[in-house]
């Protein structure tokens, strides 16, 4: 290995987000991992290179797509000779992959790679429950026919046919994500007024991105869809005020909906990476840089708000780089619910709990919103779990390439209690 070098974010593609049961209803993650890649390897003449890594994710997958970052390279228009990998830290996953990715040129190993991933849940794992599938085993073992039918029939009850879903609710506290958060926004008095007026003003900035032309590049057509279908430019105040709480329904006191929180989605993101080298050899042109990245987690099981993970990590990574939290041009904060976004900023400008909870003698201060999110994020575009992260990093590499340099901030919520931030600049 070698000393660390630098490591540049050379672009990213992605297709358009859209609500589940819609347009790729019937694709699934790799029809939507080996469009994404194929359009990737098309923008940056790959066809036929040899990298040193794909890694993709996926968060609900099929036993079938084992690994999914190789099967979509075979089929991306890259040498058979990439190798692939498939990663899952729930929505940091493909921002995860990307870090994977970056450490490996980073020291060395690796000169290129493609961290992304793609999620479904639309094609979502549907599995007979454990007595009918200890029935159908039972019946394989067995050796005559008559052993095999006695297997399957013998105390049969049609409760055996009912089939399990994957489980929307984290495991160890029984609880849905949106009801963690509506906890959050309690705890931190985030009124519904102020969600619906963070949910308006995302899909304002996405809508505006895209008539600027800023995803012309980036966003690739696919099922005949050419943008974000979950994206409602004409979306306002007095509609979402009609809108009845999605989580807590019962106390009166719910805050969370169907259009402050993102919708179940389906997607793929990809983004290049390269050493400076490797780039130039290559006739491409570097976007940004990856400078750091850093993962925490919180205590949620015992009251820590779940997805608070990232005030802890944004912390940590000011601290290593010798940086405040005001210096930075532009902040992409993945919008899981916009009573998340609200609770980390408040939450870093509260002394008492930067002192009690991040250990620092001042709160981290406040964020100019002007620059949090400038293109728009999650609750317009959608969140396809294991692909925001790519659609994030290369938001936030092209808004520094076409500011001509400059610092950005990366900050992914994510299930389990964890959050995964990331330092870009050029």
């Amino acid at each position: 290995m070698s000393t660390v070098r630098r490591v540049a974010i050379l672009g990213g593609v992605r297709i358009p987000f859209c609500r589940q049961n819609t347009a790729y209803a019937d694709v699934g993650n790799l029809g939507m991992s080996v469009r994404t890649l194929g359009a990737l390897v098309e923008r940056f003449g790959l066809h036929g290179k040899q990298l040193g890594e794909v890694a993709m994710g996926a968060v609900i997958k099929h036993p079938s797509d084992w690994n999914l970052g190789r099967e979509a390279a075979l089929s991306s228009g890259l040498s058979p000779l990439t190798p692939g990998i498939t990663l899952q830290r729930a929505c940091g996953t493909s921002l995860d992959s990307i870090i994977t990715v970056a450490n490996k040129i980073a020291v060395g190993q690796i000169e290129s790679g493609i961290g992304g991933g793609s999620d479904t849940t639309s094609d979502v794992p549907i599995v007979y429950g454990k007595a009918l599938r200890s029935r159908l085993l039972a019946a394989n073992r067995a050796k005559t026919t008559g052993d095999k039918i006695k297997a399957l029939v013998s105390g049969f009850r049609f409760s055996e046919l009912k089939p399990e879903f994957p489980g929307v609710a984290e495991p160890r506290t029984g609880k849905s994500m949106g009801a963690h958060c509506e906890d959050m926004a309690k705890q931190w008095n985030i009124s519904r007024e102020d969600q619906d007026a963070w949910a308006v003003s995302s899909h304002k900035k996405l809508a505006a991105a895209y008539e600027s032309g800023f995803f012309s590049d980036m966003v690739v057509p696919f099922r005949g869809v050419e943008r974000d279908n979950i994206l409602r430019p004409d979306t306002n105040l007095e509609k979402l005020a009609t809108l009845k709480p999605a989580f807590d329904k019962v106390s009166g006191r719910g805050t969370l909906t169907a259009a402050n929180s993102t919708p179940l989605t389906d997607g793929a993101s990809a983004v290049l990476l390269g050493s400076e080298q490797w780039a130039v050899d290559n006739g491409l042109e570097v976007q940004a840089y990856l400078r750091d990245a850093h993962v925490s987690a919180v205590d949620f099981v015992h009251g820590e708000g779940l997805l608070m993970a990232p005030t802890i990590a944004v912390a940590e990574i000011l601290k290593r780089n010798n940086l405040t939290l005001q210096d930075f041009d532009i902040y992409e904060i993945h919008e899981a619910f916009a009573a998340q976004v609200l609770c980390t900023l408040r939450a870093w400008e509260s002394a008492d709990y930067c002192r009690e909870r991040l250990g620092l003698d001042a709160p981290l201060g406040a964020i100019d919103p002007a620059k949090i999110n400038p293109m728009g994020s999650s609750l317009a575009a959608g969140h396809p779990f294991a692909a925001t992260g790519g659609r994030v990093i290369a938001a936030a590499a092209k808004q520094l390439a076409q500011r001509g340099g400059g610092r950005a901030l990366v900050s992914i919520c994510t299930a389990g209690g964890m959050g995964v931030v990331a330092i870009v600049e050029r």
